[in-house]
């Protein structure tokens, strides 16, 4: 008896094995440009800098080291302390730019230790030294500080792109906390006592908290390019003033952050002579 083979449907498509699964794809379907040409998403890297970020965490040291050397009544150590951040704060920006490591990451991180080592560490350092016995006068002055900090921070990243680069918009939050740290430092080595000083203390840390909020223009030094050449005078202006500096840190040091805290506001009087208009206080939005 003949045998007959089993007809196929003309009309069926064999279906690819690796499609039978009734699964949905793990993928989307690929995406595609005005061209038809595939386009790959690049992948988001979760991997931080170490270099620039350890620099970072190293002034973040320094200014939580401060507060526990506040409490344990050693301020000398604390205010030396605000100062070694303020080196290391100045350094972690520029690693990152020849490293060419910067990030979104380290631009934000920098910014929280900031807050603690120029915002928070200063306030609570004055305030244990000198400021804990006028009751709320003393801590309301620390306060001041500690929420103009903050807010110079949040004002300077806001306005990175608009403000003329040459310039701070307010006193820095490292100058400030110079300010307020150097002359703990200095009368603690000429051996005055901190309540013996609190309207001192007061006076210069509501000056330093307000000033860093104000639109008193304040020289930024970006603009000197220490890749060209100097003359030779420069070298040894450098060596006069590290002499100087290790003769006496604290007077020289307070000394020279006096005048930069000041050098806002005669910048500020030579646009106002000069016909520029300039406020102390911003008063209405800056647009981009």
């Amino acid at each position: 008896m003949a045998t007959f083979r089993k007809r196929k449907n003309k009309g069926s498509i064999p279906f690819p094995k690796s499609l039978r699964s009734h699964k949905a794809p793990m993928y989307p379907a690929q995406l595609e440009d005005a061209d038809g040409a595939p386009i790959v998403r690049p992948r988001r890297s979760r991997g931080i800098y170490l270099l620039p970020n350890a620099f970072t965490t190293a002034a973040l040291f320094c200014g939580f080291y401060a507060i526990v050397m506040a409490m344990n009544l050693k301020f000398d150590h604390a205010s030396i302390a605000i100062f070694v951040a303020m080196v290391l704060d100045s350094l972690d920006g520029r690693v990152a730019r020849m490293t060419n490591t910067q990030s979104e990451f380290g631009a934000q991180y920098d910014s929280l230790s900031d807050m603690v080592s120029f915002g928070a560490a200063p306030a609570l350092v004055v305030y244990e030294w000198s400021l804990r016995g006028m009751g709320k006068l003393g801590w309301l002055a620390a306060f001041v500080y500690c929420v103009g900090g903050a807010l110079r921070l949040a004002r300077f990243n806001t306005n990175i792109a608009v403000v003329d680069k040459r310039y701070f918009q307010g006193l820095p939050s490292p100058a400030a906390a110079a300010l307020v740290a150097g002359f703990i430092w200095l009368m603690d080595d000429l051996r005055f006592a901190g309540t013996d000083l609190s309207w001192a203390s007061w006076v210069i840390t509501l000056y330093a908290g307000i000033t860093m909020v104000t639109n008193v223009p304040f020289y930024s030094f970006k603009d000197i390019n220490f890749r060209k050449p100097v003359p030779f005078i420069a070298a040894l202006l450098v060596v006069v003033a590290l002499v100087a500096i290790s003769s006496d840190p604290s007077k020289v040091l307070f000394g020279l952050f006096v005048l930069y805290g000041v050098s806002g506001y005669i910048v500020y009087a030579w646009r106002k002579i000069k016909g520029k208009p300039v406020s102390i206080v911003q008063t209405e939005h800056e647009e981009k």
